[in-house]
């Protein structure tokens, strides 16, 4: 009998830039849900890839000297060692600079335009170059982006269109047919009220104004709009192709759900089925528009210094704790929210408390009181049966979460479970009934339900922490069709158990030494990064020139250092706060700590750039920078000592 097909995808990462922990949570995601539905026995094909056109891609290449290709090869690169670094198992990473990629989306567009979907006019209007999408006035918000929040500049140029209105009424009609291709459901609404009822404008889907992109087959000078061009790789990445399709498309087509951010929604819900209805090709069954990952309370941005790497945090934690972070801490509908604490908490607390503690000490019992073997036993009272029922109902519970994608309570099902069993051996009390040899039976008993459980959540776990799940396994001594999730997804499968030794899963982190360590490595980074590297420290002189416009931007004041301080945990800040002739002072955390005892500043005048963006670092608000030479392998603050606080520098 064949399997049951399964099309999973993510959103191509756009190579503008390595990807932070915030966008690992989509392919995390999406690993998990192509993880559970092998175990249950789908043939399972899983795409996903990197974005690589674009004005943006252009003119990031071009201010660091290099081709387009050069800078994506690098960036996409980047994306997929993250992926790799978190255990993803996807089948394809396609690239839209790949050769059949290429190839499809140019005949693609010449179809479209052959068929009169597509028409050429004039675009005039404002155009967001992050997001690469272009507004009207009543779109954006106060002025700006109404997706990023970012300025807009105004565009005016030739351009192809692809006429979304002709099939406006047909995908309403989608809507209405396929309940469930929207998840969460309430990302309809917003379509419907916001883009669908005031009626939708034609699409641009060419530019004219730059060339990196897909050339248009019949009009060279124009390139294929990078959402078109994108969007296209959900089917060009299975062979997908106007003249002829492959049998990969053809086993795999239509996408049972596309995995994406809750901020492109209105690109795959409305943009992507329209396109794929002009093709004459079936819709995507689902969309899961997940929601994001805060840092803190923020949108995580490099300016805000409030970026976190699923790549550093693997290599100091493990990706199975990365993981198991992501899946538990993002709610279905509501964004979710990482700092260095709420993680090194959420470790200790659930991967070395409540589970690692419960499969360490439920292994050593069993080699301490029956020589790593026993037998299967049935219940012995009714704390046996009130714990195999409890097993029972976790496993639905696992399953309606798992299908209807609400990981962050499938994780707690799961540990629930997992904390029933603790409790469980303090109700039973192994280490009292070993006393008496009459108690064996009873003490067996005990031993069979512990472990039985434990290879329950291992099962169940799989998707979500391969690795430990594995492991758990090989300390159980399990094998074959007990690891395997059709055939013993229930309590009782095992006619015993021969462990191994146990060995701690995840070794309990110090709190205040694990922040401490980390704020330090964000402070080196950032100074390492403020430093010009050794091979450009002699070609300084060959700087960018600006004009007298712009260094008059830059506001250079006196202030005086009335107070000044360490950084707790931070060995290379000083926190200074500064009279600088206003009324409130100026607090600024400078990294100054190997060079200067803060008795060597306070009473002394410097220089402060005054309206350099605000950031945090290490915990405080830092406003301004102060000016130093570079001496060698020192820095030398600049004192103008007998100077009013306050006044300009020019």
């Amino acid at each position: 009998m064949d399997k049951k097909k399964f099309y999973i995808t993510t959103a191509i990462a756009y190579t503008s830039r390595k990807p932070h922990i915030g966008n690992t949570y989509d392919i995390v995601l999406a690993d998990m849900i192509a993880r559970y539905k092998r175990m249950c026995g789908f043939d399972v094909h899983f795409l996903t890839g990197s974005d690589e056109h674009g004005i943006k891609i252009q003119e990031i290449a071009e201010a660091a000297g290099i081709s387009p290709k050069e800078y994506v090869d690098g960036i996409s690169q980047q994306i997929k060692d993250v992926w790799n670094c978190v255990d993803v198992t996807y089948d394809r990473f396609i690239r839209t600079t790949d050769s059949d990629h290429v190839a499809a989306v140019q005949r693609i567009f010449t179809k479209l335009y052959e068929q009169g979907d597509i028409y050429k006019g004039e675009y005039e209007g404002k155009y967001c170059v992050p997001c690469e999408s272009f507004f009207t006035n009543s779109q954006l918000v106060d002025g700006k982006c109404p997706d990023c929040g970012r300025d807009v500049i105004d565009a005016k140029e030739e351009a192809y269109f692809l006429r979304l209105s002709k099939y406006q009424d047909q995908l309403m009609k989608y809507y209405e047919e396929t309940p469930d291709f929207f998840c969460p459901d309430s990302r309809r609404n917003e379509m419907i009220n916001n883009f669908l009822k005031p009626g939708l404008s034609d699409l641009c889907v060419s530019r004219s104004t730059f060339t990196w992109g897909v050339p248009v087959e019949f009009d060279p000078k124009h390139v294929t709009y990078v959402w078109l061009d994108a969007l296209s790789n959900y089917i060009t990445g299975i062979g997908y192709h106007p003249d002829g399709s492959s049998d990969l498309y053809k086993k795999y087509w239509p996408a049972d759900v596309h995995v994406i951010g809750k901020d492109i929604v209105r690109f795959h819900t409305i943009y992507w089925p329209i396109i794929l209805m002009a093709l004459g090709e079936p819709l995507p069954k689902q969309v899961l528009g997940h929601p994001w990952l805060l840092a803190g309370e923020d949108k995580m941005s490099k300016s805000r210094g409030n970026v976190l790497y699923a790549d550093r945090l693997v290599e100091r934690f493990g990706s199975d704790a990365v993981r198991y972070y992501l899946l538990s801490e993002m709610p279905f509908a509501q964004d979710g929210t990482i700092t260095y604490e709420s993680f090194i908490n959420l470790f200790n607390s659930d991967l070395a408390n409540t589970l690692g503690n419960l499969v360490n000490r439920s292994i050593a019992m069993t080699n301490k009181y029956f020589g790593g073997k026993i037998g299967k036993c049935e219940a012995y009272d009714d704390l046996d049966r009130e714990l195999e029922a409890f097993a029972a109902d976790t496993l639905k519970a696992y399953t309606d979460k798992m299908d209807s994608y609400h990981n962050a309570d499938m994780v707690q099902v799961v540990m629930n479970l997992a904390k029933r069993c603790n409790k469980y051996i303090d109700e039973t009390a192994p280490w009292a009934l070993a006393k008496d040899e009459a108690n064996k039976p009873r003490l067996e008993a005990v031993m069979y339900h512990l472990l039985e459980n434990i290879r329950l959540l291992a099962l169940m776990l799989q998707p979500v922490i391969p690795k430990t799940a594995a492991a758990i396994f090989e300390q159980m001594g399990v094998s074959g069709k007990l690891t395997d999730y059709l055939a013993s997804a229930a309590f009782g499968k095992a006619d015993g158990f021969e462990v191994g030794t146990p060995s701690p899963l995840f070794a309990r982190l110090d709190v205040e030494k694990t922040l401490a360590e980390l704020h330090a490595e964000d402070e080196a980074a950032a100074a390492a990064a403020a430093q010009p590297a050794e091979e450009d420290k002699e070609n300084v002189v060959f700087l960018d020139e600006i004009c007298f416009d712009d260094f008059m931007k830059i506001d250079l004041r006196v202030a005086k250092v009335v107070a000044c301080e360490p950084i707790p945990k931070a060995k290379k800040l000083l926190k200074l706060t500064l009279d600088d002739g206003s009324d409130t002072p100026r607090i600024v955390a400078s990294g100054i700590a190997k060079w200067y005892q803060p008795d060597d500043l306070i009473g002394r005048n410097v220089i402060v750039v005054a309206n350099l963006k605000a950031a945090t670092l290490c915990g405080v608000e830092s406003r301004g920078m102060i000016l130093a030479a570079d001496d060698g392998d020192a820095a030398k603050v600049l004192f103008v000592d007998g100077v009013k606080p306050g006044n300009r520098v020019h």
